[in-house]
């Protein structure tokens, strides 16, 4: 195993060190990090756009008040008019903004977060370009630095140890090199990882719509579907009402014939009672010839009553009303089965999303 110390040595001229690759590799990562609106390195915090392009949120702002002059910024609790817009300066894509107004953008906290790692590993690259630096050297040969790679062991070593030392049968490499091949596939590897964080960031922005949508798609269906099940409940309710109205019809028409029976009976009952209480009196009449005449005169009375107590009879089963029945099985049995029907709204010809009107009902029966 790699003995390491740390010692001061300051590097020779013209030597060719990590530092050669590692400038131009941290130039590399330095343009994808510049805004494009100040064309410099991005200031925190730093908004990612529906587009995902990035800018500094001042950026972002001073473009917005360059477009919307009237509206003045003071800070997150600011409110804007919904449905602002500024256009993205690098590819021209339209941003919508929120009531929040700049300040409802989504902050990148992973491109912040490359921008911190880049400025510590900046300041450190100063810090070792100074006269007098730090360097690794070879425990095992104190006056020889750390400047090939062993690629077996896979671990830093000095040039002595190749030649003399423990790595002399393995296969080396300059350390520079192995530190620029290191270095780029870090680089690449940023790089890759930023992109695949944006192509995420899009689908979770993505799926954040679908959510959205489903959730007003959701509502407009069961708003449909109540507007549905109410028009039902108002068919039936009117039909209840027009059969209930056909029963008390011909209830009232009957009622008011028996009642009319009754009263014509009551006065004919009426009638033949006071006749029975004259003859009754005329039966007490002392006197024959009196007698004669009153009794002849009650008489006709009770012939003419006779004639006119012939009673209507109602006829048997008048007041019943069963007649009035109604069979509800089947149509029962069709409610209890309403269902939603198999592909209504696929291919958006029968969807009540595309315009269907509420008063249709679109319901299918299970079988």
């Amino acid at each position: 195993m790699m003995n390491l110390a740390l010692g001061y040595k300051p590097p020779s001229a013209g030597s060719s060190g990590p530092g050669a690759g590692r400038g131009a590799t941290m130039d590399n990562l330095e343009k994808q990090l510049i805004c494009p609106v100040c064309l410099e390195m991005f200031s925190k915090p730093v908004v990612i756009l529906p587009c995902q392009h990035n800018l500094c949120r001042k950026c972002a702002n001073d473009i917005f008040q360059s477009i919307n002059p009237l509206w003045q910024s003071r800070g997150p609790s600011s409110v804007a008019t919904s449905g602002s817009r500024f256009r993205c300066p690098s590819c021209r894509h339209e941003v919508v903004l929120d009531r929040h107004g700049i300040y409802g953008l989504q902050r990148n906290l992973l491109v912040e977060n490359i921008i911190d790692l880049y400025r510590q590993q900046e300041s450190s690259r100063l810090v070792n370009i100074k006269p007098e630096q730090r360097q690794l050297m070879c425990e095992e040969h104190e006056e020889e630095k750390i400047n090939i790679y062993c690629l077996s062991c896979e671990t830093p070593t000095c040039s002595m140890c190749k030649v003399f030392g423990e790595h002399k049968d393995c296969d080396v490499a300059p350390l520079s090199n192995v530190y620029m091949k290191q270095k780029t596939e870090l680089s690449d590897g940023i790089a890759v990882l930023v992109a695949s964080n944006d192509h995420i960031q899009a689908v979770i922005s993505q799926m954040e719509e679908i959510c959205r949508t489903t959730e007003e798609n959701g509502q407009r269906q069961r708003e449909h579907l109540a507007n549905q099940f109410d028009r039902l409940v108002a068919i039936l309710e009117e039909r209840k009402q027009e059969l209930v109205g056909l029963i008390t019809k011909q209830q009232d028409e009957k009622l008011k014939h028996v009642r009319s029976l009754i009263r014509r009976h009551s006065d004919n009952l009426e009638a033949a009672v006071m006749l029975v209480e004259s003859a009754i009196q005329s039966m007490e009449e002392p006197h024959m010839p009196l007698f004669i005449q009153s009794a002849k005169v009650i008489l006709e009375k009770m012939a003419a009553t006779a004639r006119a107590s012939d009673i209507e009879r109602l006829e048997l089963g008048y007041e019943s009303m069963s007649h009035f029945a109604i069979d509800t099985d089947d149509i029962a049995v069709t409610l209890m089965n309403i269902d939603f029907c198999p592909g209504v709204g696929d291919d958006g010809e029968e969807d009540p999303e595309e315009g269907e009107e509420e008063s249709d009902l679109d319901f299918c029966s299970r079988h």
